[in-house]
């Protein structure tokens, strides 16, 4: 169930965004282009501008993580778009082969909005998080990273969270600063099989 600020989706619609990844991931091997869908062929809710993120795994490794903060296209073309970038486009990685597609497991994380948190100390941020609830956005002075809900799995502790925030954005893990702005969201998580 997701958190109550999330959007909601049924079985048959979260089942066709998972399908929409994958063809948009196919469509980028066959043409090198996003797929760009029939939005009128989806259910009204898949119409709506969602931020979303896919994230793809190969082996339970990560192969890919691309996605938008702010909701700028339906969602259903944003899955088809981040599918793609996450497939194509993460610097981090050489582009999806064909193989890999075979292999790889599509995940769909469809963020509620942004929320602003007023926290006027380390603790205070630490006290106001949700563990297994928020992703967290981090913004000061140029630096910017953020983490998505789903990484409450792999580091439980708020204080090592938040460290490991610090450090993505390029700043020091004890790093502190009344600049420092946050904002939290939640997700849908819709995973393949």
């Amino acid at each position: 169930m997701p958190p109550s600020n999330c959007i909601e989706l049924n079985a048959s619609e979260q089942s066709q965004l998972l399908a929409l990844a994958r063809q948009s991931i196919q469509s980028g091997l066959e043409s090198g282009r996003a797929l760009r869908p029939d939005l009128a062929r989806y259910e009204d809710k898949l119409q709506i501008d969602r931020a979303v993120f896919i994230t793809l795994t190969q082996d339970g490794e990560l192969r890919g993580c691309v996605g938008s903060l702010q909701a700028v296209e339906p969602l259903a073309q944003a899955v088809a778009t981040a599918a793609y970038n996450a497939a194509f486009r993460d610097r981090r990685f050489a582009a999806l082969s064909a193989d890999e597609l075979k292999r790889v497991r599509i995940e769909i994380s469809v963020l509620s909005e942004l929320q602003p948190i007023e926290a006027q100390s380390r603790q205070a941020l630490l006290d106001l998080l949700q563990p297994g609830v928020d992703g967290l956005l981090l913004e000061d002075r140029g630096y910017r990273s953020t983490f998505l809900p789903k990484i409450w799995e792999k580091i439980v502790s708020p204080g090592d969270f938040l460290e490991q925030l610090l450090l993505k954005a390029g700043l020091g893990a004890d790093y502190w600063s009344d600049s420092l702005r946050f904002q939290r969201y939640q997700s849908l998580n819709i995973t393949e099989i």
